[in-house]
């Protein structure tokens, strides 16, 4: 029982013991955290307090900027207000002269309105004078002679329009004169300096090429078994080759002068290849078709890089390089071509115009003439097309179209290319004529000048370039052969097309004849 009592006093003493402990922790806890609660209160004023004081301060900085910001606008502001209120001010001033002096010009046109009335009513008084001495010098001449008045007046009109008629005709000469001279002067200076600058060649057209063979028996193999190489050659290109009994040669005609080509080419190779039947004469066309038409391309781009011709759509390149291989009456097309765009470029550079333009249109001025097959439009009309659809600008559009007049020209590079063109054509040895066109341009030339009244004879000599015209001397006056050669070279420009000029030559002569016997 001790044991026991003595093991339950130590275990109350424990507790005891433990709690007395916990009341004394648990007091030191809550004084610990009202000590920390109050430290925390102290530091949370002393941040507030600091805060304040820092906003405060933030603020009144904020405040002094934004004065001196103010300050600087409002002396801006002033700035501009005053230099805007002299300008109206200088702007017042100046409408104020203006007003004063459309007042001045108001006055001044007045007084010249009532001065000119004043001159009108003299000149309506000196009318009425001249109507009454024309009456009088009528009814003076009717009593003087058996004519009417009215056949008087009729007599004096006629004799005033005939003298009318001669003096306009003599002032319209003069002045063509003086203006053809100063025009001339001009235009061969240009010309002169267009043409200096260019050196062209002179190429002849053909329409059949010739293959050299090295002996006769070469023909039996073109021709074939019963003839079937030789069609087959002609089918698949298109050309007409002509075995005859020329010694060492064999003809090849084409108006194509691109098929032509392709046919030489080709018959070339098949004679040095020596393996001469029909599929062997297709691949060989197909393999130069394709060697002419990159050659064709190939000359299209050397082209325009030799005159300098940039930004060229590739299909306007193709159709330059066929130039090379086209011919008008006997002349190159692309040669004609690249000096009509040369000499477009120094005439427009002379006329202080743009030399590219000119120089591009020059170029493409005939391209509608390698159209490959038979074109229904004029080629100026289609080549206007292709440089529509190929995004050329409206100048030179305007210059392909109206070359030859198919369509109205709107820009001065249109007047130049047509000029060029036809100085190119014109050249001495530049281009053949058909004779039978030849002979119709120099009868309608006479015919112009024959349909007239008093016109005996009329002959067209150097080659078109005059027109001589005989008239009767006693129908034909020597005022009225000027006004005759007037009118026929006026119907000679709007009837005929032709490069350069025509003369026009009337001439009047009067023979006295006496016969002694």
């Amino acid at each position: 029982m001790d044991s026991i009592g003595f093991y339950l006093i130590l275990i109350l003493t424990s507790v005891m013991s433990g709690f007395i402990a916990f009341f004394v922790l648990k007091r030191r806890s809550v004084h610990n955290m009202h000590k920390s609660i109050s430290d925390s209160k102290k530091k949370a004023k002393a941040l507030v307090e600091n805060a304040t004081i820092e906003a405060e301060k933030i603020t009144t900085q904020k405040i002094a900027k934004a004065k001196e910001t103010f300050i600087q606008l409002k002396k801006e502001y002033e700035i501009s207000f005053r230099k805007q209120n002299k300008q109206l001010s200088e702007r017042e001033k100046s409408c104020y002269k203006r007003s004063e002096k459309l007042k001045s010009q108001r006055k001044a046109l007045l007084k010249e309105s009532a001065s000119q009335a004043q001159k009108s009513k003299v000149v309506e008084e000196k009318i009425l004078q001249v109507e009454t001495l024309e009456a009088e010098y009528l009814s003076n001449l009717s009593s003087l002679s058996s004519i009417t008045v009215t056949h008087a007046k009729e007599e004096l009109k006629k004799l005033l329009m005939d003298k009318a008629s001669s003096e306009i005709q003599s002032q319209i000469q003069k002045k063509l004169a003086e203006a053809e001279l100063k025009a001339d002067l001009e235009a061969k200076k240009i010309l002169l300096t267009s043409i200096q600058r260019l050196a062209v060649e002179q190429i002849s057209e053909n329409t059949s090429s010739t293959v050299s063979i090295e002996s006769d028996e070469i023909k039996g193999r073109i021709i074939g078994k019963e003839g079937r190489n030789i069609r087959s050659f002609e089918s698949i290109t298109g050309v007409e080759v002509t075995v005859d009994d020329t010694p060492e040669v064999v003809l090849l005609s084409c108006f194509d002068p691109v098929r032509r080509e392709i046919a030489k080419l080709s018959l070339q190779k098949l004679i040095k290849d020596g393996r001469i039947h029909p599929t062997r004469i297709e691949e060989i066309v197909a393999k130069t078709s394709k060697e002419i038409e990159e050659k064709i391309l190939e000359t299209g781009k050397k082209t325009v890089l030799e005159l300098g011709v940039y930004g060229l759509h590739a299909e306007l390149i193709h159709k330059v390089g066929r130039m090379k291989y086209r011919y008008s009456y006997g002349q190159n097309l692309l040669n004609h071509s690249k000096e009509v765009a040369n000499m477009a470029a120094v005439m427009a550079a002379e006329l202080k115009l743009d030399p590219k333009i000119a120089k591009r249109a020059g170029l493409l001025h005939d391209i509608g003439k390698v159209s490959q097959e038979e074109p229904e439009k004029p080629h100026a009309l289609l080549g206007m097309e292709w440089a529509e659809k190929y995004g050329e600008s409206p100048e030179v559009c305007n210059a392909i179209g109206a070359h030859h007049d198919e369509i109205e020209k709107k820009f001065a590079i249109s007047f130049i290319v047509q000029t060029c063109d036809s100085i190119s054509g014109a050249r001495p040895g530049a281009r053949k004529q058909n004779v039978e066109a030849y002979f119709e341009k120099l009868k309608g030339l006479e015919e112009v000048a024959t349909k007239r009244e008093g016109v005996k004879k009329s002959f067209a000599i150097q080659a078109g370039r005059e027109l001589r015209v005989m008239v009767e001397s006693e129908k034909i006056s020597d005022e009225k052969a000027k006004i005759l050669s007037f009118e026929i070279s006026r119907e000679i420009e709007s009837r005929f097309k032709y490069p350069g000029q025509i003369k026009v030559v009337v001439i009047r002569e009067t023979r006295s004849i006496s016969t002694a016997k």
